[in-house]
């Protein structure tokens, strides 16, 4: 049986918030039944109480665990002291950590924290960061799909590269690779984007193995007016032959399937 994760990313929740959407993605979950959901970022708006506990509500109705990290509207606004003093403080009240991790005989999920308080929309990893989930994906069992979640992307659809990527990108995404990581998963641009590594990297193994970075649309619509950014999710089927991307995509009439990318795991 392939392992199966769904991927959401940007809730937004407190801003143009709409219960048929939030509907129809958990009739969606109940038929892929995840074993894990994943969450990159942006859960809230404005990363107030009230928005936080919303969207956890949200995200633990769909039944499966939650994998949460957070984005940079998960803390407090700009103007607000608790930025700097505990900028966290609502986002691990409900979900204990900002690097979660999560481990079965399947699956091996690991939550890095990109968000910097100081920077309003660009992030960073740092190498503590790294050491610590490569410490959890080599020790992951061998049979195991290896995932790494964080919230700023590493690839981009070109229509929206004024976002920047995750600082030292190529560096992050190396040390990931070298550390196991099957499927590397963000958010913040708030559209699809797939690829497979060997497809932008120069790999010059006999035998490489494939990596999938994957950066899911934005489950909310802050700006319900602006072209350009997709309303959906991921979801993924993992087994020993291929990596499988299932897209999702908002109509009036709920969630339609709009693509699916299948990646062999080896040539």
């Amino acid at each position: 049986m392939p392992v199966r994760i769904l991927h959401v990313s940007d809730l937004h929740v407190g801003a143009h918030e709409d219960e048929a959407v939030q509907q129809a993605i958990a009739a969606v979950a109940a038929q892929v039944a995840p074993e894990l959901v994943i969450a990159t970022g942006d859960l809230t708006h404005s990363g107030r109480r009230d928005q936080h506990e919303r969207a956890a509500r949200f995200l633990r109705a769909l039944g499966p665990p939650v994998l949460a990290v957070p984005g940079n509207h998960d803390i407090p606004r700009p103007a607000d002291p608790a930025r700097a003093l505990h900028p966290w403080r609502e986002f691990e009240r409900l979900w204990e950590t900002t690097e979660p991790v999560y481990a079965s005989s399947t699956l091996v999920a690991v939550g890095l924290n990109s968000v910097r308080p100081w920077r309003y929309q660009s992030g960073a990893v740092r190498e503590e960061q790294l050491a610590r989930a490569e410490v959890h994906l080599l020790s992951a069992p061998a049979s195991a799909v290896c995932v790494v979640a964080l919230h700023h992307h590493m690839v981009g659809a070109p229509w929206r590269s004024w976002k920047r990527p995750v600082s030292r990108r190529n560096h992050v995404l190396a040390r990931l690779v070298d550390s196991g990581a099957d499927l590397i998963l963000g958010g913040h641009i708030h559209q699809a984007a797939v690829s497979e590594r060997r497809e932008f990297e120069v790999v010059t193994s006999d035998a490489p193995r494939a990596v999938v970075v994957s950066i899911a649309p934005g489950l909310g619509q802050p700006r319900p007016d602006r072209r350009g950014e997709a309303r959906g999710f991921h979801a993924y089927a993992i087994d020993d032959e291929a990596i499988e991307v299932h897209t999702h995509v908002w109509h009036p009439d709920g969630f339609r399937p709009t693509a699916v990318r299948r990646f062999p795991r080896t040539d």
